[in-house]
């Protein structure tokens, strides 16, 4: 690696730290940095912090959000009965643009995963369960993502939730609308041929 000056190299090392930020990404974005006006640092060094000192997580669905209550609990067009849940924040995003689901959501913060030591006490199911047990809740979406995890943490609620008395479905997996069938694995086509439907 170059030497570069102290400020500039640390510079270079924090953005290598965030994913998917190489050496050559970050180094680029330090240099963009570098000939920003210091304005234009100072808005970007407040945004950073101001992610950290002003979000936090809804006290219902544990959503990140500015508030108590996430823009999508706090939204009463919203359908109460049918709660969608997901691993990560960021996961609702994905579902947020199709603008076909109209519930609310429950984010665990996470995927059951053993080899990790993660377990059901390390994610935010228990929220889930008090939800429930309100009676408003009617379905329940279980839109993990289709790893090992993900698959673990979509039975594991199945077993869990369905004794309350609601009913608990599963995202549709299979062939990206796009792809060609050659390219898809086995799980993938596995998927697909399971959670077909009549035409």
């Amino acid at each position: 690696m170059p030497d570069f000056a102290e400020p500039l190299a640390r510079l270079i090392t924090e953005f290598k730290r965030l994913p998917g930020i190489g050496q050559k990404s970050a180094q680029r974005i330090a240099f963009h940095v570098l000939r920003a006006s210091r304005e234009d640092a100072e808005h970007l060094a407040q945004a950073v912090l101001d992610v950290k000192d002003k979000l936090g997580l809804c006290r219902v669905c544990n959503n990140i959000s500015d508030s108590d209550v996430c823009q999508y609990c706090a939204d009463d067009t919203r359908d109460p009965k049918i709660v969608c849940v997901v691993e990560e924040p960021h996961n609702i995003v994905g579902i947020e643009t199709t603008r076909q689901f109209e519930g609310r959501y429950h984010v665990l913060h996470g995927a059951l995963s053993p080899l990790r030591g993660i377990g059901p006490e390390s994610l935010k199911i228990k929220g889930l369960v008090e939800r429930i047990g309100q009676g408003e809740i009617q379905e329940v979406i279980v839109a993990t993502n289709p790893t090992v995890e993900g698959e673990a943490t979509a039975v594991y609620l199945a077993r869990l939730l369905k004794p309350l008395g609601v009913k608990v479905s599963r995202i549709g997996m299979g062939i990206p609308v796009g792809s060609d069938l050659e390219f898809a694995d086995e799980v993938t086509i596995m998927k697909a041929m399971e959670g077909r439907r009549e035409m």
